[in-house]
């Protein structure tokens, strides 16, 4: 997890530098740090434009504007920080944004960038399910992410989430609001794809252990999932429930979604993408022979708690 080469008197400053620190896990990763590193940065292209959690009522330091896709950018983003972590995300690609320019491309100068600086933790956010190997565009690049970020910086640590929930989420919050608007509900082909969904939160503070190095391990891969394996019709009868709402489920074939989803993402708020769509193809389970939450010390929230929450703030 420490890259020794190339360190520089900066790391004596403990500051963590988390890119896409303003997204839906980033700014929770940068919440969770405020309490454990000296400094925190909070890097993205739009650093003012959204807010950062803290319950606290304080912010970080400094607010960085930077684009991953900018070495120039990056270089100076990274300079003086004892970790840093590859929290950007992309499900849809847009001219330049590809999943290859992104996961792949600019993780990798990323990764190289800090190890020139003497960065000693890089922490990269990938997905439990990503495979080098897919078919699938998104799943295949967030596969080649981890190799090129290993390749460039040995030592990398790969945090592997399962389907994330929370307020605000494009999940378990979309799931929630469809239940009860929807009096037949469609299921991702017979609905019988394996999910195992995390509180964001809780991704959040085993992200924020790492890279503050307040858990020591030497373990590269982590694969963070919630406390229970839910089939996908199994988990929207249990929001369902813990909504109190009747519904029907019908089993949609995928193929039907793939044309919805190719469709969706023509859209200029896209609720739907062809990536969603192959990834629930596959069963999304933490594997049993990886570390995740428990050996952080960290006791994962159930999906029950997390519907409450949601509930609470919708």
């Amino acid at each position: 997890m420490t890259n020794q080469s190339g360190r520089t008197d900066f790391a004596d400053e403990n500051i963590v530098t988390v890119f896409g620190g303003t997204g839906f896990l980033g700014r929770r990763i940068v919440s969770g740090l405020l309490d454990k590193a000296g400094d925190v940065r909070a890097v993205s292209r739009h650093p003012h434009k959204n807010k950062l959690d803290n319950a606290s009522g304080e912010r970080p330091t400094q607010r960085i504007a930077a684009d991953i896709l900018d070495p120039s950018s990056i270089a100076a983003a990274v300079g003086g920080s004892r970790a840093v972590v590859n929290a950007v995300s992309l499900y849809v690609e847009r001219g330049e944004q590809t999943f290859e320019r992104v996961h792949v491309e600019a993780a990798a100068d990323l990764a190289t960038a800090s190890r020139d600086a003497g960065v000693e933790r890089f922490i990269q956010i990938s997905g439990i399910g990503s495979d080098p190997k897919s078919r699938s565009n998104y799943i295949r690049a967030r596969g080649r992410g981890e190799e090129v970020v290993k390749a460039a910086f040995p030592g990398a640590v790969i945090v592997r989430p399962a389907v994330m929930a929370g307020p605000d989420d494009a999940f378990i919050t979309t799931i929630a609001r469809l239940v009860r608007l929807l009096p037949i509900y469609p299921l991702f082909g017979n609905g019988g794809t394996r999910l195992q969904p995390v509180y964001v939160e809780d991704v959040a503070e085993a992200v924020s252990r790492l890279a503050s190095g307040q858990n020591s391990t030497d373990a590269s891969i982590f694969e963070c999932a919630g406390p229970r394996i839910y089939s996908y019709r199994e988990l929207v009868r249990e929001i369902a429930t813990q909504l109190k709402v009747r519904i029907r489920l019908v089993p949609m074939p995928f193929a039907a979604w793939s044309i919805l989803a190719t469709a969706a993402e023509f859209l200029p708020a896209v609720s739907l993408t062809r990536n969603q769509v192959d990834l629930m193809r596959r069963d999304n389970v933490a594997a049993n022979d990886l570390p995740g939450l428990e050996e952080l010390g960290i006791q994962s929230r159930s999906i029950e708690e997390v519907v409450r929450m949601i509930e609470r703030e919708t």
